[in-house]
């Protein structure tokens, strides 16, 4: 084959017919409006490699081919869908074929034949080539924005990054910053060996009921991350985001128990990664106070948040009213379970000893006996609230099994200065038999159970 100052020329046994690159543009033009406009220039020297094939029966050179599948990554990188790319290929060598006879008139069944078969096998060696340049390319192109989206969410919680460079980066995600979001968060309280399905049944579901624009679902250390608009009314039950997301990922998990806490809304880049934080330190709280609520929610968390923010005078309020507990045969344990279960039920002792699976009486000398060490009535409302706060304090912090260990502070790192300051010195060694009830035997394998 030789080229031509008006085509290609190409030498037979029948003699040289000339295929002139008038016709063939003529070709990429229709079949361009066959694929729906596709750009013509993705066809690169595929019309002309199908002509030959046609004429001379040459097969395509290794580059050639490797060009067509370059062309098939520009396609993926100008949004071309892989069925249109390939329609446009498929159309093109359709009405090449349908006009080579009027090019190529000399030619009996049997060249018709060959020619066909050469045709078909360009055909199918430039669409493999395409469509595997395509696929390579849209791979390249989700781990990139994987990576981006990776990126953007780590400085979308952080908190910390350019505001004006985390508008432009919210964009492509449908995140309006200007807008209140709120961040709700999902842990499995068991182990899930893969997230992936779960995650996005739940992304499709939160879509399906609030839409695709201001919503945003991944993971980040182990728990399901959802940024989605504020104040959202749900069609249908369930009407709130954390029902919503504990409904979906119960159904796609069979049955693996999930805990789901949500942040409170608020507006702009950095109210995102404040109701975020919210919802971190629920997921924390709620493991140390060991609540059984599966949904929770910011706000009904605030007094907790209230007691931690002063870590040392919750400290010392932890040791001053109740660590004498600490010295009982048996530990504090079973006594600060009596009174969790005592304020849980609005003090009503019948309800906590069924909770306890004790008899009244054994509630009412657990807490005469814990007046009696702490100095404090749990059944005086005037010195309720004290003994209460105390509780919720001694859970928060893990005491008596763990005070003030590093790093234990939501939301920030603890000072030496405070780490010492909320360091408890070792319970004091003492007899306490003289606190011992009827009920409770010194050799007890279970101290502070009734028997």
């Amino acid at each position: 084959m030789t080229g031509t100052s008006d085509g290609y020329q190409t030498r037979t046994s029948a003699g040289t017919i000339s295929v002139h690159t008038a016709w063939l543009n003529e070709v990429a033009e229709s079949a361009s409006r066959d694929a729906g406009g596709v750009p013509v220039e993705l066809l690169g020297d595929y019309l002309p490699l199908l002509a030959e094939a046609a004429t001379s029966g040459r097969t395509p050179f290794p580059a050639e081919l490797e060009a067509v599948g370059l062309l098939g990554r520009r396609a993926a990188e100008l949004g071309v869908s892989a069925g249109t790319a390939v329609q446009l290929y498929l159309s093109a060598a359709r009405r090449l074929w349908q006009q080579l006879p009027m090019v190529i008139r000399s030619r009996d069944n049997e060249a018709v034949r060959v020619a066909a078969a050469a045709v078909l096998r360009v055909v199918d060696e430039a669409v493999a080539s395409l469509a595997e340049g395509y696929t390579e390319a849209r791979r390249q192109m989700v781990r990139w924005e994987e990576t981006l989206r990776h990126e953007f969410i780590e400085d979308l919680l952080r908190g910390d990054a350019d505001v004006g460079r985390l508008v432009e980066r919210a964009e492509p995600f449908g995140l309006d910053m200007a807008l209140p979001h709120q961040v709700a968060l999902a842990a499995p309280t068991g182990r899930l060996d893969d997230a992936t399905p779960a995650i996005a049944a739940l992304e499709r579901a939160i879509v399906h009921r609030v839409g695709d624009r201001d919503v945003l679902v991944a993971t980040k250390d182990g728990r399901i991350v959802v940024v989605a608009p504020a104040d959202i009314d749900l069609p249908g039950p369930p009407k709130r985001l954390g029902d919503l997301m504990l409904t979906e990922l119960s159904r796609s998990t069979r049955g693996q128990p999930w805990r789901v806490t949500v942040g409170r809304p608020y507006p702009g880049s950095y109210g995102i990664a404040r109701s975020y934080e919210e919802a971190r330190e629920g997921l924390t709280m709620a493991v140390r106070l060991h609540l059984d609520t599966p949904v929770i929610h910011a706000e009904h968390l605030l007094i907790y948040r209230v007691l931690l923010r002063d870590q040392p005078a919750i400290t010392d309020l932890v040791h001053s009213v109740l660590g004498r507990l600490a010295n009982v045969r048996g530990g504090a344990e079973p006594l600060l379970k009596t009174l969790d279960a005592y304020f849980a039920t609005g003090s009503v002792t019948t309800e906590t000893a069924r909770r306890l699976h004790l008899s009244v009486r054994a509630v009412t000398y657990r807490l005469d006996r814990i007046k009696t060490l702490t100095g404090h009535d749990p059944t005086d409302p005037a010195q309720r609230f004290t003994i209460n706060a105390a509780v919720l304090g001694a859970k928060l912090l893990g005491w008596p099994e763990v005070v003030a260990a590093p790093g234990e502070r939501a939301g920030a790192e603890w000072s030496d200065q405070e780490r010492r300051s909320t360091r408890l010195p070792p319970p004091k060694s003492h007899d306490d038999t003289r606190h011992r009830g009827p009920h409770e035997s010194p050799v007890s394998k279970s101290p502070g159970v009734s028997r």
